[in-house]
């Protein structure tokens, strides 16, 4: 279903029922809300939480903004390489103000928030200015952004940079299985029948190449994150795997370093794509914290 948050129309999937407490996932880079695994979303479901999930913006079947441009991604990329601001359609704070938008239009007032990749970026955001209406904050496989943590793994660059052999959906579908498989690591691949059927499904939903480029430069322009995580109150737990080619474990030890009372827990083997096989991983980590986050302060 759409909704209308900060001014945008934003796509919503929402499932468990209102009477129970809320989670809300935010997806990553160009990812849509189908991207979070069909059984991760019924475990917490099955937990006794209320899961919301919705396309960022540019992304899936919410706004997009072909309007603003692209800019130049090469000169950005400079700018940000030696410290200079970078310019970018919007911001990782606007994509936190849509998500208290879709809390909003729910009729929801608080919320454990879970974000992934840049999801994560976003739901930091949020629950460093929104306090009020974060219960509890789950950041995965994400970062601060702080600068002098490590990048991506060259090979991992490398295939960022190149080009699908063709724009048909054969060569789509092939261009996002060499990333994903890249990117997942050899612990737990991703069965590729699977990936195939899934990145199928994301394609015929929605494609927006120009949308992951402006949120590339979001990503890139969202400088002094790293400080305004101090600010987060609420429980904090920050998943990581070790096996993480696109966002080195240390992002994740940095993330939890900088958030007050924040608990670090390591996945051995994980690297960057949330696979179903995971959320037998992922699940047993959540649902304990979030519960136990949900509990009332004892007196």
């Amino acid at each position: 279903m759409k909704v209308r948050a900060n001014g945008i129309d934003i796509e919503v999937e929402d499932t468990g029922g209102e009477s129970r407490p809320v989670v809300l996932l935010i997806m990553g880079l160009n990812m849509q809300l189908i991207a979070w695994p069909d059984n991760l979303v019924r475990g917490l479901v099955d937990a006794g939480f209320r899961v919301v999930r919705h396309d960022n913006r540019d992304a899936g079947l919410s706004t997009q903004f072909d309007h603003a441009g692209t800019g130049n991604l090469l000169w950005q990329g400079l700018r940000y390489r030696f410290g200079m601001p970078v310019q970018s359609a919007y911001g990782l704070q606007d994509m936190a103000d849509d998500a208290l938008g879709v809390l909003d239009a729910l009729g929801i007032r608080q919320a454990h928030v879970v974000g992934a990749s840049m999801g994560g970026m976003i739901a930091q955001r949020l629950a460093a200015t929104a306090p009020e209406r974060v219960s509890s904050l789950v950041s995965v496989m994400s970062s601060s952004g702080a600068r002098g943590l490590p990048g991506p793994r060259g090979d991992v660059v490398a295939m960022l940079m190149r080009r699908p052999a063709g724009r048909d959906e054969a060569a789509l579908v092939a261009h996002s299985m060499r990333f994903v498989r890249l990117i997942a690591g050899s612990v737990y691949p991703p069965d590729d029948a699977a990936l195939r059927e899934r990145l199928t499904i994301a394609l015929r939903r929605a494609y927006r190449p120009r949308g992951l480029m402006r949120q590339i430069a979001a990503v890139a322009a969202d400088s002094g994150r790293e400080k305004l995580l101090a600010r987060i109150a609420c429980p904090t737990l920050v998943l990581h795997g070790d096996a993480d080619p696109l966002l080195p474990i240390a992002c994740g030890l940095d993330t939890a370093r900088r958030i007050p009372g924040a608990r670090f827990v390591p996945l051995a083997g994980m690297g960057h794509d949330l696979t179903p096989q995971l959320s037998q991983i992922l699940l047993p980590q959540m649902v304990p914290f979030l519960q136990a986050a949900q509990k009332p302060p004892t007196t």
